[in-house]
């Protein structure tokens, strides 16, 4: 028995060692970066330096605060139908996207920069148009956390998609189990395959979605401090509100809407979510997922131009 226990913890250990170096060796060869594409805007947003995009020129301000692993890009099926009303202004979270990496990635950190985006655009400020806030997913926190600081620069609240509350038992999950060099080989892994990625993607959309750009979605991670951002921003879990803060809104009097695809399984309980934040009864979108603002962004403009 100690003969066979001894071949076996030398079998694991050999597997252990070919594992490793295979693994940092991937690393090696699959560590470059990506460049940014042409013609991005920045601004300083709060202390992060952020990429944003502006449409339209009038009509009532709308501020969209994209989700976990989306950018300014994801969003370009439903401005061209906003802007016609609206002033439109979309900015990638820290973390993700092309803004400046810059921890901590706590929510109280990622509403600091959204208020500071509204700073830099000239909203919610005295004498200035208060906007409406749109967050999808991760997005809603945001948006809730930033509206609950200062509620008196809002013109509106829009939660797409998400509840703004922390993931059931969200803690770090497979950041404790798996660790360097084995994550970052694990991420590289998963951004190399397009097939994966776009499985991925429709698990997520409806049916009925365009087919995805790879790169749009991939590229942001291949930025220098990405992967190191991503493992940040994990640490805790995905930032979001406690429901208890978050019930607060009930209190403040601006617009609220809660608007779901029907599908959708990701964001949360759209029901509880209205009544948390004292919201009307939410609007689903049938046959539609968790990334409406792809595969509906007719539906959802609908529901932006309503929320007053």
């Amino acid at each position: 028995m100690k003969r066979f226990l001894r071949r076996a913890l030398l079998a694991i250990l050999g597997l252990w060692l070919i594992v490793t170096a295979a693994s940092l060796g991937y690393n090696a060869f699959t560590g470059g970066t990506a460049a940014p594409p042409p013609g991005l805007k920045f601004v300083e947003a709060g202390d992060v330096n952020t990429r944003y995009d502006t449409w339209g020129t009038t009509g009532t301000p709308v501020v969209l605060v994209h989700g976990a692993a989306e950018s300014v890009d994801t969003w370009s099926r439903l401005v061209p139908l906003l802007a016609t009303n609206h002033r439109v202004y979309a900015y990638d979270i820290t973390g993700y996207g092309y803004s400046e990496r810059r921890a901590p990635y706590t929510i109280e950190h990622l509403a600091s920069q959204l208020l500071g985006f509204l700073d830099a655009m000239h909203l919610g400020g005295p004498g200035q148009p208060r906007p409406i806030l749109v967050g999808h997913s991760l997005g809603a926190g945001v948006v809730a956390e930033a509206t609950l600081e200062a509620p008196s620069r809002v013109g509106g609240i829009m939660f797409l998609d998400g509840d703004g509350v922390p993931l059931p038992g969200g803690g770090p999950g497979l950041r404790r189990v798996i660790v360097p060099p084995y994550r970052t080989t694990l991420l590289r892994l998963v951004l190399g395959s397009d097939s994966l990625i776009r499985k991925i993607y429709n698990s997520a959309c409806a049916p009925d979605c365009p087919a995805p750009d790879v790169d749009q979605w991939t590229r942001p991670f291949r930025q220098p401090g990405a992967e190191k951002a991503v493992w940040q921003m994990t640490a805790h879990g995905i930032p979001a509100v406690s429901a208890d803060r978050l019930a607060h809104l009930r209190d403040l009097p601006i617009p609220k809407s809660v608007v779901f695809g029907a599908l959708d399984t990701d964001g949360g309980n759209p029901t509880e979510t209205a009544t948390r934040i004292g919201a009307p009864a939410p609007t689903l979108i049938p046959h539609a997922n968790h990334l409406t603002l792809i595969s509906s962004p007719t539906q959802v403009a609908t529901a932006i131009n309503a929320l007053h």
